[in-house]
């Protein structure tokens, strides 16, 4: 089978989150049990462009509106991520250093997807399936059914991935003129509350809708900025898959980022040397329960909530602990994390940065990881700190609801909260620091939590079986 992943993002090219971690994953394990597989994504300038090799595979012109664009598509030539890459550039368009955050963010993902359907009707044949992520490439089941130019491919068949239903790419109505030609009679698959909806159409175009987690499918069905209703139309033909981890990179016992590696029998120990590493780095006591924060410091991701939380905690008698955060995103909520690191000198630090080396030390040297989402369709960062025998405190939301059970149930290894508000966050907290004074609790839930198997070997068969369904 040849299976055609387009997206935004693929790590380690180009990630500002997990839908970079899944396409930069699922392609090779899919690949790995047979199949042919190629990610085609934006020419982002990133490090991962100038240090590799790539070969020019097609040149063209195409036209948006009475615009004509010229458009390159490169492969990266050694398969160094265990498939086929190929990056789109279109000059001044497809050609920057950031991911997202211009004001032409609609049209270059636009001009993005015209772009891949452009080269792959230029092929000699059609791949088996092409799979879409999220609402930056949801336009191209619809342009493959119904734009004149592409009858080639229309009876290729489609899969769309949602990963985060928070962006769903709207635009205005002027934006459709500037794709090729289509079915005008087909109107109403792009239209969604008066806006053309790129993931709407996506949900109504594709064969078949994935989510990252069952429980984020139940949840969109609820809540979904909007798409409730078609959603739950459009059922059938929804499933969710929980995401995995590549254990090629998530991997204690070989992972070149951390100090000392270590592995179930030696778990104790090992995270010991790697907690030693990050206090003495950040200036916090190695004697003392650690716990950290990492990901986007976002209003979905409660990341708001973290100051109010920590300090609260601090100012209960006899509760000692040490918070490190590794993050960036809201200016405010950065501003407000830095100004907690002098006050709290010893017992709390930060770092605003994405950081990717620093964030496997973090999960290595932790003894739990913090996540209080009032968002998280499947979460990765608990599925990494379980990998590395560190206790996740989760609210039981989306996909980390489907992947964390609460210790104090049978078969439990967690640390689990209702709802997304200081009060929670502060119990969890003190929970915490209760199991980490069971050392025999703590290191029976760090073995437990290193036994399960999240690798993507079992999610690509998965996704395969959707294929060929």
């Amino acid at each position: 089978m040849e299976i055609i992943h387009v997206s935004a993002e693929c790590y380690p090219v180009a990630k500002t989150g997990g839908l970079g971690d899944v396409v930069g994953a699922l392609p090779k394990y899919q690949q790995q049990q047979g199949h042919v597989c190629k990610v085609v994504m934006p020419m982002h300038r990133k490090t991962f462009l100038y240090e590799n090799e790539w070969e020019v595979v097609h040149k063209s012109h195409f036209k948006m509106g009475k615009d004509l664009f010229e458009c390159t598509i490169i492969k990266e030539v050694r398969n160094v991520l265990g498939f086929d890459l190929y990056c789109v550039e279109v000059p001044g368009l497809l050609d920057r250093e950031n991911i997202y955050g211009y004001e032409d963010d609609t049209f270059r993902y636009l001009c993005f997807q015209v772009a891949v359907l452009e080269w792959m009707n230029a092929w000699s044949h059609v791949p088996d399936v092409v799979h879409v992520h999220d609402h930056h490439s949801a336009l191209i089941p619809f342009m493959m059914q119904h734009c004149y130019a592409y009858t080639k491919l229309q009876h290729i068949k489609s899969i769309l991935t949602i990963h985060n239903a928070e962006y769903q790419g709207w635009m205005e109505w002027k934006y459709a003129g500037l794709l090729p030609a289509w079915d005008t009679w087909k109107w109403g698959l792009l239209d969604w509350n008066n806006l053309v909806n790129p993931l709407a159409c996506g949900i109504k175009c594709a064969y078949h809708v994935t989510t990252v987690s069952p429980g984020y499918l139940q949840e969109i069905m609820q809540q979904s900025k909007g798409l409730e209703s078609l959603i739950r139309n459009e059922a059938a033909k929804c499933s969710g898959i929980i995401n995995g981890v590549d254990y090629t990179v998530w991997n204690p016992e070989t992972d070149t980022y951390i100090l000392d590696n270590f592995g179930m029998k030696d778990v104790k120990a090992g995270k010991e040397l790697n907690k030693q590493k990050l206090c003495k780095d950040f200036n916090l006591n190695p004697q003392l329960p650690l716990i950290v924060f990492i990901g986007r410091l976002v209003h979905e991701k409660a990341a708001d909530l973290l100051v109010p939380a920590i300090q609260q905690a601090f100012d209960i008698p006899n509760c000692t602990f040490n918070f490190l955060v590794l993050g960036s995103g809201d200016p405010a909520v950065e501003q407000q994390l830095t100004a907690m690191n002098e006050p709290h000198a010893g017992y709390y630090n930060s770092r605003i940065a994405y950081n990717e080396k620093l964030s496997h030390l973090m999960y290595a040297g932790a003894d739990f990881l913090m996540m209080p989402s009032r968002v998280e369709p499947c979460g990765l960062n608990q599925l990494y700190a379980m990998r590395y025998g560190t206790v996740p405190m989760v609210r039981k939301t989306g996909g980390l609801k489907d992947t964390v059970i609460d210790y104090e149930d049978e078969g439990g290894y967690g640390i689990t909260f209702e709802q997304a508000t200081t009060d929670d966050m502060v119990h969890a907290l003190q929970r915490a620091l209760i199991l980490y004074g069971n050392k025999t609790k703590l290191q029976e839930l760090r073995k437990r939590m290193m036994k399960i198997n999240n690798s993507w070997e079992a999610r690509a068969q998965d996704y395969l079986k959707l294929y060929q369904n």
